[in-house]
């Protein structure tokens, strides 16, 4: 159980990512590349949600390993879905793609297999933290995507 501070250390990376970001112009980036009609407020709050989640995960820690692992999950689908997929795809490079090579695949790939270590990685922990991820990254798309339906207003 000693090493959940991994989590900890993930929260630090993502604001690191964060500032890659900013400092490359996501948002310029994700309206041209991705379709997404985002502006700096949503991407300042959904950044600091995603924050917030990750001082949570790293609260909580192994005691619920499920959601903590969530955090780490969800820095691996951001790396591989928004940041390398496109560049790959696009040959055009995508704000964040240094520090989710550099600082997400590493450190989140190391913090499943020190969960393994301490003997709180499951099948079913795995399972319900990747989902959990995947949900976290689709939710901001999906209201993004929606915010101009009739149904919403």
């Amino acid at each position: 159980m000693q090493h959940a501070f991994w989590l900890w250390l993930n929260t630090a990376f993502y604001a690191a990512h964060v500032l890659e970001e900013y400092a490359y112009d996501w948002k310029t980036w994700a309206t041209r590349s991705l379709g997404l009609a985002v502006d700096w407020t949503t991407f300042y709050i959904a950044n600091a949600v995603v924050i917030i989640l990750g001082i949570c995960c790293a609260a909580v820690g192994w005691q619920l390993p499920a959601f903590s692992l969530s955090y780490p999950a969800l820095m691996i689908i951001n790396a591989l879905v928004f940041h390398m997929l496109p560049t790959i795809a696009q040959r055009r490079f995508s704000p964040g793609l240094i520090t989710a090579v550099v600082l997400f695949l590493p450190s989140a790939s190391w913090t499943f297999y020190v969960a393994a270590q301490d003997g709180v990685l499951t099948v079913s922990n795995t399972l319900i933290a990747i989902s959990a991820g995947a949900l976290v990254m689709a939710y901001p798309i999906f209201l993004l995507k929606t915010k101009d339906k009739p149904w919403t207003r």
